[in-house]
């Protein structure tokens, strides 16, 4: 997936940046005055989740497709982003009692979510499932099959589970779930055979299949995307902020510096060309 990048010898990837994205007064004026105060905007986010956010093994500095496209819309607002680790269960409950401005953790934003935040939509992401090369093991035909997930995704909380009902409504063995805190964890659980498959954002998948297969053919993709919807940064509902940060989103959307971002990290697939305040579908 990572077209622009190349491996260095401590294994993090080097990601050019994107140059020239500058403060838009009109945009960063609309503020909410305690960002404005503070010069930054604090985010939180769960990591790792690769390519989306993880960790520079040679640095630990957070670093991802979110962080440079969350770091662009900083720029354009003329505050610093500030990136506050945290389970990723917690960060929409510690942003409705103000310990973050914003969450970026590559957010699946639906109707239930929506209920307690409000989301500003970036990118479009579906599921995704691997495998281990040789093996036959498919979404559509996994009864009975152990599939590895990252605690808390859409994957763990309804893909999986509705699988597994499918099954046992048909008299047929449920569907094994194994859930793990990082998406890493489930990606080396595949690959050691500890688990039949995995399942996980369409982007995620890609990536953990790169990654997995630098020496050999190990792991492939099992069938197409599917269930595509959209990410977005989640906010304290009814918060001035979310309209603030769809703007500067739309403007690196317009100006293409949204795309040429995603193209640095082999994720121009996902692209959108605009950015809503909730854009949950169905």
């Amino acid at each position: 997936m990572l077209t622009a990048c190349s491996n260095t010898e401590s294994g993090g990837p080097e990601v050019a940046k994107v140059e020239g994205i500058t403060k838009v007064d009109a945009i960063a004026a609309q503020l909410p005055e305690d960002i404005k105060n503070s010069g930054k905007l604090v985010v939180g986010v769960n990591v790792p989740y690769a390519p989306n956010e993880f960790k520079d093994p040679a640095t630990g500095e957070i670093i991802g497709f979110d962080v440079d496209l969350m770091d662009a819309v900083a720029q354009v607002l003329g505050v610093t982003a500030e990136y506050q680790e945290s389970d990723f269960e917690k960060i929409i409950p510690s942003i409705e009692v103000g310990t973050y401005n914003v969450g970026m953790s590559s957010f699946t934003d639906n109707k239930e979510r929506e209920q307690t935040a409000d989301f500003v939509t970036y990118f479009n992401a579906g599921s995704q499932w691997a495998r281990k090369v040789g093996s036959d093991v498919n979404p559509d035909d996994a009864c009975g099959k152990r599939v590895a997930v990252q605690r808390t995704t859409v994957q763990d909380t309804d893909e999986i589970p509705d699988r597994s009902a499918e099954c046992v409504a048909e008299g047929k063995p449920e569907i094994v779930k194994v859930a793990y805190d990082e998406q890493s964890a489930a990606a080396t659980a595949l690959v050691q055979g500890q688990v039949d498959a995995m399942s996980a954002d369409s982007p995620v998948t890609a990536y953990a299949i790169k990654e997995a297969n630098k020496d050999a053919k190990v792991i492939e993709a099992a069938g197409p995307i599917f269930d595509s919807a959209p990410y977005g940064w989640p906010v304290k509902k009814g918060s001035p902020l979310a309209p603030v940060l769809q703007q500067a989103m739309q403007y690196l959307i317009d100006n293409g510096q949204y795309r040429q971002i995603a193209e640095n990290w082999g994720v121009e697939e996902g692209v959108i060309a605009k950015s809503v305040i909730n854009g949950a579908q169905g």
